[in-house]
């Protein structure tokens, strides 16, 4: 922990002591005074320096780790998670807001392929069950960090993608570099627990929170030219809906 951070602990107040460290730890992220990235000394250390046990200790760091301000790392130790990425609800894609932001977005291709339309990727994409379609799985990071698990589901034909394009631009430029004219999305959010291969993707523990993030977009003709169904890390992504009176 950087030298010039004080904790000042109240032991006579009847706030517990670990919630008052995870408190002034939280307050210091916020102001700056602990950046994205920082780390915090172990546990040892951080116990002795603030006389207290190492079980409070312990419990005011898994505090900040359940709210997603601290990670710990195997190997490096409790850091700083890199800034939260809040993104507006609106039609673009990820890349391009992660890109916005100053995020410096990455992707691994995990697959692109042709593949049957199962029933209810037929029904949205307006085809035949069976009918082939192209499938796309991706790995997006933000700054380092792994982010978000996308899946893709696009009619055959409408834009050529290989793995080296969609590893530098987002997929919405490459359709609209294509010519296709998206004007309209449906669009659902949710969240659940990650499974074991998500949360192996993500670096997460298994069944920690993602958020979920279903859409199907729409060209200017009405058909639909895009189905996603995407999974984010919910300690590090949220999403900003402006609501306006009528």
């Amino acid at each position: 922990m950087t030298a010039n951070l004080a904790i000042d602990l109240d032991r006579s107040s009847p706030v517990p002591l670990y919630f008052q460290v995870a408190e002034q730890i939280a307050e210091a992220i916020r102001r700056g005074d602990l950046a994205p990235g920082a780390r915090l000394d172990n546990e040892i250390l951080l116990a002795d320096k603030l006389g207290l046990s190492r079980p409070t200790i312990r419990q005011a760091i898994q505090y900040l780790v359940d709210k997603g301000l601290l990670v710990r790392k195997r190997g490096v130790g409790t850091q700083v998670v890199h800034g939260q990425v809040k993104r507006s609800v609106e039609l673009s894609s990820l890349y391009d807001d992660l890109r916005r932001a100053g995020q410096e977005p990455a992707t691994q291709v995990l697959a692109l392929e042709p593949r049957p339309a199962e029933e209810e990727i037929a029904r949205v994409l307006g085809v035949e069950t069976g009918a082939q379609i192209l499938y796309l799985e991706r790995l997006r990071f933000a700054a380092g960090e792994p982010l978000a698990v996308l899946h893709n589901w696009l009619p055959i034909g409408l834009a050529q993608l290989r793995p080296a394009d969609l590893e530098g631009r987002g997929l919405y430029e490459l359709l609209r570099g294509a010519g296709v004219r998206m004007r309209v999305a449906n669009q659902r959010i949710g969240a659940r627990a990650a499974t074991q291969t998500e949360a192996r993707l993500l670096e997460e523990r298994r069944g920690a929170p993602l958020l979920t993030m279903i859409r199907t977009t729409y060209d200017d003709q009405g058909r639909a030219v895009e189905h996603g169904s995407h999974v984010y890390r919910a300690s590090l992504y949220s999403l900003e809906v402006t609501l306006i009176e009528r």
